[in-house]
Formats: structure tokens, sequence, C-alpha cells
């Protein structure tokens, strides 16, 4: 059973479009002790049936340690979103998602892709200029919880 339904996959499909570049979803799973990590492979499955530029590769962190040590993931389940840089060359977007993302962590998700997968961002010229300023590294953490 699908969890989007056929008018958001239509709308997903739509903005999806926009994308100008391949984005790769690494889930980060285990079979043992992760109550939530079906339901986020369910969820992650969706995605790349909406667009050919979307796909998912999913990575045991019991079996594959030093992958998710390479990506600084020690919790399950876990996304990490990688894109491409100007040249085509793979870079990884330090966008990390830890915990199913539904609800409202799923609209966040789809920005995160979006955003990049190149379809550009919505922030302004003055904010983006901002951004461009920042001359050290800078750790941002979001937490959500279920309401």
């Amino acid at each position: 059973m699908a969890l989007i339904s056929p008018a958001d996959q239509q709308k997903l499909r739509e903005s999806f479009g926009a994308m100008t570049g391949p984005v790769r979803l690494l889930f980060f799973t285990q079979t043992l002790g992760c109550e939530t990590c079906p339901q986020t492979r369910q969820i992650l499955d969706e995605l790349p049936v909406l667009s050919d530029k979307i796909a998912i590769e999913e990575i045991n962190v019991v079996l594959d340690s030093e992958k998710a040590k390479q990506y600084g993931i020690d919790l399950v389940p876990a996304i990490a979103i990688v894109g491409q840089d100007g040249s085509g060359a793979e870079r990884d977007s330090k966008i990390r998602f830890l915990g199913t993302p539904a609800g409202y962590e799923f609209i966040s998700l789809v920005h995160a892709v979006l955003l990049v997968g190149g379809s550009g961002s919505n922030l302004s010229t003055k904010s983006l200029q901002r951004i461009a300023s920042v001359d050290k590294p800078v750790t941002m953490q979001v937490f959500t919880t279920p309401t």
C-alpha cells in the first residue's frame, strides 16, 4: 500500500521534474533492533518511482560499519543525501536525517532532495550572500517531535 496519495505523487513528480542532477539517498539501517527502519524504507522506496533522478542505496551499519563511519552515522534509521558538484563528481551534501521522515519531516526531506538535486532554493540574494560569507564549518541540528 502506497503511503503517498496519488494527488501528492503527481505534485512530487512535478517538483522533482525541476531537478537538474541526480540524488542518492543513503539509507543506513540494521536488521535487528530498529523498529522504525522498515517504515523508513517504505517511505524511501516511493521516491525513485516519482523521479529517475532519485536512487536509494541501503547500507547495513553492522555489515558496513566503515561506510557508516565515513558518513558520520551512528544511529539508525538515518539518511545521508548525496548529489553531484558542477563537474558531475559525487558530492556529499552533509545533510542527514535521523529517524523516520514522516509527517512534516517528509516535507523537509523532499525540500532537501530538491535542493541537492539542483532545483535551487527560495532564499533571497541577501541570504545567499550572508551564507557565502561564512568562513568556518558550522553544524546545524534541528530536532523535531511527533505531534
